[in-house]
């Protein structure tokens, strides 16, 4: 749903999901209210945004805008740094939808809102290759689940992505969290953290550590699709 008007803007579907799933969207005035009092961060590029309920994507897209304003504040003259730090920016924004029809719908729209807006930064449509990881990104990110269970919609737990951008290279290091291990307190093991390798574990500095559930090789960012 592309919002153009608030007065046109529907809150709800119907009844009958409002009844069966307490489904109500944020209208717009009242999403952008919410993300001004976090301005700094929804205009940070890599700042991670969770959205638990993320319905068909109003807070979404409004975070991908200002997102990929800034984007264009800081590489609006380097085409190779601007797609990169585009991808940046979709990796960074995660949702959980119960309805399937909404998971949809919502990646359709970051999909279209990212193609317009690169279209109007850089006069010219997206590559080929940028399209499908911006796609693939999306698919990877906004999941189709309960974010209450924690469990995905064929019954396997809800897991994210991380993507971890090294330098300006376009490289990028996959590892896959559960969502239910993000949330829960493990015990920090000092000698295991140094051994798994993973951040902090020589400074002792966290009190908890998560085990990523998988990991993958350091790839081409444009490359990423072809984990799959």
């Amino acid at each position: 749903m592309t919002v153009t008007d608030d007065k046109k803007e529907r809150q709800v579907v119907s009844k009958q999901r409002v009844a069966d799933h307490g489904e109500v969207y944020t209208a717009k005035r009242e999403v952008n209210a919410m993300l001004d009092m976090v301005k700094e961060e929804t205009e940070r590029i890599d700042s991670r945004f969770l959205e638990p309920a993320c319905g068909n994507g109003n807070f979404l897209v409004e975070i991908l805008n200002r997102k990929m304003e800034a984007v264009y504040r800081q590489h609006a003259h380097n085409r190779y740094e601007y797609d990169l730090a585009s991808a940046v920016a979709v990796s960074s924004m995660y949702g959980v939808e119960l309805l399937p029809d909404n998971v949809e719908t919502c990646q359709n729209r970051l999909m279209d809102q990212y193609l317009e807006t690169y279209r109007q930064h850089q006069n010219t449509d997206a590559s080929p290759n940028l399209k499908r990881c911006i796609r693939y990104l999306l698919r990877k990110n906004i999941l189709c689940g309960d974010a209450l269970t924690m469990i995905q919609a064929d019954g396997q737990p809800i897991t994210f992505c991380e993507w971890t951008f090294i330098g300006i290279g376009g490289k990028v290091k996959r590892r896959d969290f559960e969502l239910a291990e993000l949330l829960r307190n493990v015990e920090y093991d000092k000698p295991k953290a140094n051994e798994e390798g993973l951040l902090f574990a020589d400074t002792g500095e966290p009190t908890f550590v998560h085990l990523p559930k998988r990991e993958y090789p350091l790839t081409d960012y444009l490359k990423l699709p072809d984990y799959e």
